[in-house]
């Protein structure tokens, strides 16, 4: 008879280091690491063949770093709960082991069914936090200061060695194809699994983020100025302790250092630091309120806009056909890449919801589909948040004209991605139809009148927020859900970093 099995269920943690479920798990039996690819899950409507090719870029990472301590990764297709039966019918589970997800819809409900299925079985499943959310926060009291002493914890270490599991298990990672994705192509993804998030991570915090502060906002520069850990970060090659750490010790480095550019790097490391509290921030919310994924969180937006999206402007502003350069360079730049930065999303979801008028679960769910790190507990209270339906942030038009001019003052960003442009001069790059020449390009006339479709739309929120229980509605979301201003410690230190309030309206949350 074989001995039961410790199951280490990776879900979107794959990596070795800082993996306290692996850890402890090794430290009481035997180890089986387990990937389950979950058809169903990847047949919903937010997740797309880009997210699966760099989940499964990490997958082959981390199958070999388990390899080498002794264990490889065992991969199954197929249900959760059904794959599990089997693992204890076949060996037996002495325990289950992950960490907490704060996942989509999908992912919630099935971890329902999995805890249901274990109390039923008797197996003990122990969740583990990953990131600074706290599941069944009772308040948001003291939550920042909590994140800080949660990443101030001694990071994990990987076990010395996992002892062989007999038996013939599975170790193929499934193509798109097997989960039945649809073509995506997607060029200038970035790559997954460990090693490159680490080099992602130094290059970041000792070559490219001097600037961070300063070039972030723009499409030209934050490509580069940026961090880009955030697919890293969704999928967990590299955990936010590691990330939260490797920054703090920067931070003093340059606190000693005498060289002319490291108060420039202090403050963009100060914002970057910041930036990893509203991370958390804005999981936190979906994890309170799995709600947000599908409704208003203020109910008095219900039926502000209509329940079925007009196909034809959904369908411009999808394909990057909406007329206004800037709007399109960004949305073509993403389908491309499969990031872009933070502002640039507010952009394109604020024009969709405000000037568009069209409804946030459809605009949201494509958005979802295109980035590479589509994290839920971020985007969809973001995307509510641009929408103007949280009732308690600053509503936010952007002007996508003013935005261009603002962010490619020159055109290049959008010549690069909207090369139908390339002959229309810099002062009319980003409004060809004032130029003489705009008849005989080959690009469409703008969707809407800019400033029409912004007026109504402002008036339209602003009629909800003037109603009768609108206050009473969003002074319960705040106490729920919004940020407590206050100093946040760091690491301990008598150093305190301020963090906006969430109804400031602006938040960057480009990691």
């Amino acid at each position: 008879m074989t001995r039961p099995l410790n199951i280490v269920w990776f879900k979107r943690d794959l990596r070795i280091d800082d993996h306290r479920p692996l850890a402890m798990a090794a430290q009481a039996g035997s180890v089986l690491p387990l990937y389950i690819a979950e058809p169903e899950l990847w047949a919903q409507p937010d997740v797309s063949a880009r997210q699966w090719a760099f989940a499964a870029e990490c997958l082959d990472h981390l199958q070999h770093a388990l390899a080498t301590l002794g264990q490889p990764l065992c991969l199954m297709v197929g249900d959760a709960v059904s794959i599990l039966q089997q693992l204890h019918n076949s060996h037996g589970i002495a325990a289950l082991w992950s960490h907490e997800e704060t996942g989509n819809g999908w992912t919630y409900a099935r971890d329902r069914a999995v805890a249901a299925w274990a109390r039923a079985a008797g197996i003990p499943w122990h969740e583990m936090r990953q990131f600074g959310v706290v599941r069944r926060l009772k308040s948001r009291n003291g939550w920042a200061q909590a994140w800080d002493r949660d990443m101030a914890q001694a990071i994990t270490p990987p076990p010395q060695m996992l002892s062989p599991v007999v038996g013939d298990w599975p170790t193929n990672i499934p193509t798109g194809d097997d989960l039945r994705l649809a073509p995506d192509p997607c060029p200038y993804r970035q790559r997954g699994g460990r090693a490159a998030g680490l080099d992602i991570l130094a290059s970041f915090l000792n070559q490219r983020g001097r600037d961070y502060r300063y070039q972030m906002s723009s499409p030209v520069t934050a490509f580069d100025a940026s961090s880009r850990l955030s697919p890293h970060l969704t999928w967990g090659t590299i955990s936010m302790r590691e990330v939260a750490q490797a920054s703090w010790t920067r931070m003093r480095a340059l606190k000693l250092s005498n060289a002319p550019d490291s108060s420039r790097w202090r403050a963009s490391l100060r914002s970057f630091t910041g930036r990893q509290h509203w991370h958390c921030h804005f999981m936190q919310k979906l994890e309170d309120e799995p709600r947000l994924e599908f409704e208003n969180l203020h109910h008095a937006y219900d039926g502000l806009r209509p329940a079925v999206a007009d196909s034809e402007r959904l369908s411009a502003w999808s394909e990057g056909a909406t007329g206004f350069p800037f709007i399109d360079a960004c949305m073509r730049a993403l389908n491309q890449h499969g990031w872009i930065n933070f502002r640039m999303r507010a952009m394109l979801m604020s024009f969709a919801s405000y000037h568009l008028w069209l409804p946030w679960r459809d605009t949201g769910l494509h958005l979802a589909r295109k980035f590479v790190d589509y994290e839920p507990g971020i985007h969809w209270p973001q995307v509510q948040m641009q929408s103007g339906t949280t009732g308690i942030n600053a509503m936010r038009i952007y002007n996508p004209v003013k935005q261009g001019y603002d962010h490619d003052p020159e055109g290049s960003f959008v010549r690069s991605y909207v090369p139908e442009l390339n002959i229309v001069p810099s002062a009319f790059i980003h409004e060809p139809w004032r130029w003489d020449g705009a008849a005989d390009l080959c690009y469409p006339a703008p969707i809407v009148d800019n400033v029409a479709a912004a007026k109504a739309a402002r008036e339209a929120l602003h009629a909800i927020r003037k109603g009768a229980g609108h206050k009473a509605g969003a002074r319960k979301i705040v106490d729920k859900h919004g940020s407590r201003k206050a100093g946040i410690r760091m690491n301990g230190k008598d150093r305190r970093l301020k963090i906006e309030p969430a109804a400031s309206g602006q938040l960057m949350l480009d990691l």
